[in-house]
This record gives C-alpha cells, sequence and structure tokens, in this order.
C-alpha cells in the first residue's frame, strides 16, 4: 500500500542517514557493471565511448569487470552470446532486465542518448530502469534546456530511479537540479575522457607523413547536418586569401544512418559549396571511420582544430576532448562542452553561423606562431586531467560508491533487539494510530485509518498473549476507534477517519474489512476471559456475516486468518468453520483458474500483501484438517518465494510499482507491509511442514529491514527502532508512517514468537528502548 507522501521520498539532507554499516567495503571487492549503450562495431560516437569505457577501466582499474549489453538494430546484429537489447522491441528492454537482475549484477550503467533507445524520444528505455533492481548510473550526454513534454517525463524518470546520474560538464549538472529537480547528492561530473600521448609537435607529425602545408586546420567526427561545417568552408576563402597553403582536413565517415537514407549526398554538397567558394582544393577529405591510434595520427598533424557546432546546448563533445588532449588549439563555437574545456585561454571562441569571426580567429593564430604554440601548450596541460586513466579513476569511485553488498549475516544483532513499542506509542494520540508522518513527526492532516488501528489492536493483542502490557493502556483506544468505525447502516467498517473525527465514507474497502476481522479474532485470542475478548467477540459475530461475502482474494484471505484464529480457541465455532470452508474453497477455485505453467497464483498481478492468500489456505487448511489445501498453500508460497529473493540471496519484496504491471515482479518501491506478510507466511508454512527452509527464508525478510536489501541500508533506525516507509530505487523513504512502524513491530514479534531472534531476557545483547520491551 502507498505509504507516506509522495512530496517526502526523497532525504534532502542525506548526510543525515543513520545508515549500519552490514554492507562490505567494495574497495577491494569485484565488482561487475552491465554497461547499457551502443557498442562497437557499430559506428557511432556513444559507441566509441562505450569502447574507450570498457578498455580504460580494463587497463587501469583492476577490480571493476563491465559486461556491455548493446542495443542493436535488430536479432542479426546482435552478439551471438550475452544480453543484448533489441531496440524497436520493449520486451526486449523487460527481457533484458529480468537477465540482469538474474545475473546479480552490483550496479547497471546507461549511456543516455535520446536518439538510441527505441519509442518515441527513446521512451523504451523506461521499460528497462522500471525493472532493474541494481543501483543504476545514468550518464546523460545531452540535457536539454527546453525538453519536449515526454522528453521532460523521460528524464525524470530516470532522475527518479537513478542513484547517480553522471554528465561530462558542471552546467549539464546544474541544468538537471533546476530543469528536472535532481538531488545534488546524487549528481556527478566526470569530463569526457581522452587519449594520453606525449605531445608531438604539429610540423614533425606532418614531416613524418609526408604532408607540406604549414598550416592545417582539422575536423573529425561522423559527418552529418548540425555539426556545422558549413560555417569553416565559408570561412576558408578569406584564410587562403592569406595562407594559401591552408589545408583543412575533415576526418571521419557519413554518419551510417544519414548514408542509410540518403547515400553521400550531404557531403557531395559540402564539396559543392567548397567548389563554389574556389577553396575545393584547400579541403582534404578523409572518408573513412577510424580506429583510435589511426585517428590520433591524423589528428596530430593539425595546428588547429575547429569545433563549429551550431548548437549551444550540447553538453559533451568526445571530439573536442580528444584535441585538447593532443595539444591542439581550438577554435569553436561556445557550446556547453566548449566554455568549460576551454575556459582560462585554453582556447577561443567565435559565435555561431559568424564565419568572418571564424576566419579572423584563425588568421590571428596563424600570424602569431608565439600565440599558437602557446594555446597548444596550454591544451596539452589542460587535457592531462581527462585523459582516460584519470576518467577510469572517477568512474571507478563512482561505481564503488553506488554498489552494495547486502550481507544475510545481519542476523546476529537483529536478535539482540529488543521489542520497542515507542514508535507505536509516538504516532497514536486519543483516537487512534494517524496515519503518516512527514519525516518522524505525525501528519495531522491524512487523519487515521481503519488498517492501522486494526494492526495497531492486533499488535497489543499478541503482545498481551505473550505476558507484555506495552501497549495494554493504547488498546482500549484502539478498540473504540474499530467501534466507531463500524457503520450498523451498511453493516460493514469505515476506514479514513479525519484528524477532525469526521468520517469520510460510509463503507471501507474489503481488505479493510476482512484486516478488520482479523485484529478482533486476535484480541479474543490474546485473553479469552478478559473484559476486551467480550467486546471483540460481539463485534467479531456482528462483523462476520458481511466477511462471509467478501468476493475480492485478498480481503478473503484475511477472512480466512481471521477465522482461523477463532477456531484456534473456539473449535466448534460452526460461523467461522463454515466461512473457512467456503472461501478457501473460493481461493482454490480462483487459483486453478488464473493458474499457468509459469504463473502459480491467484490473481493476474501482484499487489501489497500478497503471501497473506497463501498464509491462508496454510492455516484454513490445518484447521480443516485438510492437506490439499495445505499443499496449495506451500506450492504457491514457494512460487512467491522464489520471486522475492534475489539473484545474490537477499529478500527483495514485490515493490509497488508492480501494482500496474500485470504479471510480473517489479523490485520498488520495496515497503515493510510486504516483509511482514512473507515472515508471517513463512513461519506458518515452517509449523505446517516442518521444513526448515521456511525458517530461513522468514529471517530473510527480517534481514531485509536491518540492511541486507538491494541497497544495503537500514529501514529501521536502531537506536528508536521507527521503521521508515520503505525502499526507492536511491534510499529509503525517510517518512516513517504507521503502516511501516506496525510493519516492522509485527515481524519483530511474530519473530520472536517463533524463537527465531533473541531478547535481553534470553542473554541478548539488546537494550531496553522506549516503549519497553518484550521478552522470547
Amino acid at each position: 500500500m502507498p505509504a507516506g507522501p509522495p512530496d517526502l521520498l526523497r532525504d534532502p539532507n542525506p548526510s543525515h542517514d543513520n545508515v549500519i554499516p552490514f554492507t562490505e567495503s567494495v574497495a577491494d571487492r569485484q565488482l561487475r557493471v552491465a554497461l547499457i549503450s551502443h557498442a562497437p562495431p557499430r559506428q557511432c560516437g556513444i559507441a566509441t565511448f562505450a569502447g574507450d569505457i570498457v578498455a580504460s577501466l580494463g587497463e587501469h582499474v583492476s577490480n571493476i569487470a563491465l559486461d556491455v549489453v548493446p542495443i542493436c538494430d535488430d536479432a542479426d546484429d546482435a552478439p551471438g552470446e550475452g544480453i543484448a537489447i533489441l531496440r524497436d522491441d520493449p520486451m526486449s528492454y523487460r527481457a533484458a532486465a529480468r537477465a540482469i537482475n538474474a545475473a546479480g549484477y552490483d550496479a547497471v550503467w546507461v549511456q543516455h542518448e535520446f536518439g538510441i533507445f527505441g519509442g518515441a524520444d527513446g521512451e523504451h528505455l523506461i521499460e528497462l530502469t522500471l525493472r532493474i533492481a541494481a543501483p543504476l548510473v545514468v550518464t546523460m550526454h545531452t540535457v536539454l534546456s527546453q525538453p519536449s513534454a515526454n522528453q521532460r517525463r523521460i528524464v525524470e524518470h530516470l532522475v527518479a530511479r537513478a542513484s547517480t546520474i553522471m554528465t561530462m560538464s558542471h552546467h549539464a549538472r546544474e541544468l538537471l537540479a533546476a530543469t528536472y529537480g535532481a538531488g545534488h547528492d546524487r549528481l556527478t561530473v566526470i569530463e569526457h575522457g581522452a587519449p594520453d600521448r606525449d605531445y608531438v609537435a604539429p610540423g614533425e607529425a606532418r614531416a613524418a607523413r609526408g604532408i607540406e602545408s604549414n598550416h592545417v586546420i582539422s575536423t573529425f567526427g561522423l559527418l552529418g547536418p548540425g555539426k556545422g561545417i558549413e560555417q569553416v568552408i565559408d570561412a576558408l576563402p578569406d584564410i587562403a586569401a592569406r595562407f594559401s597553403d591552408v589545408r583543412y582536413r575533415i576526418i571521419g565517415a557519413t554518419h551510417p544512418n544519414l548514408r542509410a537514407a540518403e547515400g553521400e549526398s550531404y557531403r557531395e554538397a559540402l564539396k559543392a559549396r567548397a567548389a563554389e567558394r574556389g577553396v575545393a582544393d584547400n579541403i582534404e577529405w578523409i572518408d573513412a571511420f577510424l580506429g583510435n591510434e589511426d585517428l590520433l595520427d591524423e589528428l596530430e598533424v593539425c595546428d588547429l582544430y575547429v569545433t563549429p557546432y551550431p548548437g549551444l546546448d550540447q553538453a559533451t563533445s568526445g571530439t573536442l576532448s580528444y584535441a585538447v588532449a593532443l595539444g591542439k588549439a581550438v577554435i569553436s563555437t561556445p557550446f556547453v562542452h566548449a566554455r568549460e574545456l576551454l575556459a582560462d585561454d585554453v582556447g577561443a571562441f567565435f559565435e555561431p553561423g559568424d564565419a568572418s569571426a571564424l576566419s579572423d580567429a584563425v588568421i590571428a593564430l596563424f600570424s602569431r606562431p608565439e600565440e599558437l604554440a602557446a594555446m597548444q601548450a596550454r591544451a596539452y596541460r589542460r587535457g592531462r586531467q581527462t585523459v582516460w586513466s584519470e576518467f577510469a579513476r572517477h568512474a571507478a569511485d563512482m561505481l564503488r560508491e553506488v554498489a552494495v553488498t547486502p550481507r544475510a549475516g545481519v542476523q546476529s544483532l537483529a536478535e539482540a533487539l529488543p521489542v520497542s513499542c515507542g514508535p507505536v506509542i509516538a504516532m497514536s494520540d486519543d483516537t487512534g494510530m494517524l496515519q503518516h508522518a512527514r519525516f518522524d513527526v505525525p501528519d495531522r492532516s491524512h487523519g487515521y485509518s481503519i488498517d492501522d488501528n486494526a494492526r495497531a489492536l492486533m499488535l497489543a493483542a499478541r503482545l498481551a498473549a505473550e505476558g507484555a502490557d506495552d501497549l495494554a493502556h493504547k488498546a482500549p483506544v484502539y478498540a473504540a476507534f474499530i467501534q466507531d468505525a463500524w457503520n450498523p447502516q451498511t453493516a460493514k467498517f469505515r476506514n479514513f477517519l479525519s484528524f477532525r473525527r469526521e468520517w469520510l465514507e460510509a463503507e471501507g474497502s474489503e481488505d479493510a474489512q476482512g484486516r478488520t476481522l482479523c485484529a478482533l479474532a486476535e484480541t479474543l485470542a490474546s485473553s479469552p476471559g478478559g473484559d476486551l475478548a467480550y467486546w471483540a467477540r460481539a463485534a467479531y459475530d456482528d462483523a462476520l456475516p458481511t466477511a462471509r461475502a467478501l468476493e475480492s482474494p485478498r480481503a478473503m484471505a484475511f477472512a480466512i486468518l481471521a477465522a482461523s484464529k477463532r477456531l484456534s480457541i473456539e473449535p466448534g465455532h460452526a460461523a467461522s468453520r463454515e466461512l473457512v470452508q467456503a472461501q478457501c474453497a473460493d481461493l482454490a477455485r480462483i487459483c486453478a483458474a488464473v493458474r499457468r505453467p509459469n504463473w502459480r497464483w491467484f490473481e493476474t498481478l501482484l499487489a501489497y500483501d500478497n503471501a497473506r492468500l497463501s498464509q491462508a489456505l496454510i492455516e484454513g487448511g490445518r484447521r480443516l484438517g485438510r492437506s490439499d489445501l495445505v499443499d496449495s498453500g506451500l506450492d504457491t508460497l514457494e512460487w512467491i518465494a522464489q520471486l522475492q529473493i534475489s539473484a545474490k540471496g537477499h529478500f527483495r519484496p514485490i515493490g509497488s510499482d508492480t501494482f500496474d504491471a500485470p504479471g510480473e515482479a517489479l523490485p520498488f518501491d520495496q515497503q515493510p507491509l510486504e516483509a511482514l506478510a512473507f515472515i508471517e507466511s513463512c513461519l506458518a508454512a515452517h509449523e505446517a511442514s516442518g521444513a526448515e527452509i521456511w525458517a530461513q527464508r522468514a529471517k530473510l525478510a527480517w534481514n531485509w529491514f536491518f540492511g541486507a536489501n538491494d541497497r544495503g541500508i537500514a529501514i529501521v533506525d536502531i537506536d528508536t527502532l521507527r521503521c521508515y516507509d520503505g525502499l526507492t530505487p536511491h534510499g529509503r523513504n525517510h517518512n516513517s508512517g504507521a503502516e511501516s512502524i506496525l510493519a516492522f513491530t509485527l515481524s519483530h514479534v511474530a519473530m520472536q514468537r517463533a524463537g527465531l531472534t533473541q531478547s535481553e531476557r534470553d542473554g541478548g545483547h539488546g537494550r531496553n528502548t522506549a516503549g519497553g520491551a518484550l521478552g522470547g
């Protein structure tokens, strides 16, 4: 169920995290990272960048292994082995995510450019990132200051899912924060990498290559409109009038997509333009996609490198980084990357479309060889900051920072904790338990719900059954809430109550009816002869007819669990037995109707409290002496257990994103309520079958609260035992509402009752906390 106001899902001050160090250090551990990108042998800038990333980390970092997941145009383009994504097939993105999760990668690193992924503006990428469980790193190669509505939607989705977003310019970083709401704590800048070669003077390189011109200008990259080469051609007549031997070397093949659509018409148009201006003989066309070493050889011969891009929003340019690292004097339009890389006179600028300004800048540098040499020296020094070894070092730090190692061995600390009712009491007043909190402060604007007050009464009953009176003074308050929620006109419980004590509807959901019946049965069973139990018996009997008419599978499961609890103390209670018989039969029929070879479940989608459906068949079957129902419950619980145990062996609750994804189990947001349902269901399975695997699985879900999870971060504050509202893709939700507090505390009681934890009274090393403690 949604837990907490959506505006507080991200901690604005993450430095205050109460992070329990349950994760191993990743500094020396081998990390496996899936790199999602265009990749060689594809000929494009993103593919070249991805290849350079793999090569640089492979050469300079010993303990990070990158597996490339390429974006391919079709199946024939895909490699024979490993994971690949077919660009225009949404199902391929989903399949890749499942394969990545199954492989247990430590992080997933996406190279994002709108044009490389399928769908409108590359929206198919969302199909993958929704399903990725490992920490997600996204490199934004383009950050638009004025995105379309769909482009904004995609980027905001990536911002919400990513643990870290990498940009290659500070401007792009600030734009992500200001335009897309990205928190600075999750933004990092790593400059585009570049080759590390000893400086070679252009004259020496030309002599070695037999190039006679003493004034050489270069541009390189895949040829296509939008690169501004027309402006350089227009500037050449004035330059050639002063330096007749000037040579403009245009290095690079036509972009494959352009060539497929138009052939070489664009290149031919540029050649015609040069001929019209009388400078065709001053231009050398190197029509090839060159490997790195060949490319660097070609670049070394130039004196000046020109980046005439007309679009000033371009966040990065690998070609510019290469030129600076080789010590080339650069003249560029003032696009984003150029302004940062060429600052402090590392290069010179001209405005887009101003061929006259470009020719003046070139002539000025060629006319002053000493200034040209000084600019080349400044560029080479600046380039040492961006060489691939530096890039690899920063990238490795980034990947290590997001990678986590969920540990199964957190039980030793968790065992020593006493049950604390302090957080429950802090969220309660004279009316009942408030629903939500802003961080740890109760939020009155959301009022109360019967769901939370039923759980709170259930907790009080279970504590009383164990001889603890921690919530005894609050039990009448929760009972009074339930009593007032009963609407005799509808013979159903209402759910939501405002802080002004005004009921907001005539009747609550079916789930609310079943869950409240559970609380009444628990209260009755906790002390059958007590005053509160007499009230609970009467309220249960009033509500039972409504429960028999429930149709929702989950609500039926709650009713079965309630009636089974009543039968545990009154085996002869005929109405409860009839309910268990009828609704177990209904659940079994529903499951049989929906069941498919790869979908052994009761519904076509997974929602919240999922394991309760299996638990109901187990508990109901035991009360009825029906081994077939118990076996069906165990079988379906085994199926959903497999969905909720990661490749690394830790618990991964069904995420709330799954509620809108029939037939799938998505990893986020992970909520404590699902852990509670799994714990109690596994304990029921352990009691019914005697199989130790169910106790072990209950421990996995218990350890999830303490950091054995997909982000290696505790969902519980150890000092207060206050539980937070779940785990998001980039950390925990720092709100702490009633549902989460109760889910953890009920889990704690269940684990102690099963003998799977210990308290101070059992020789543990825990400490008592506000609100009292329950001994095991």
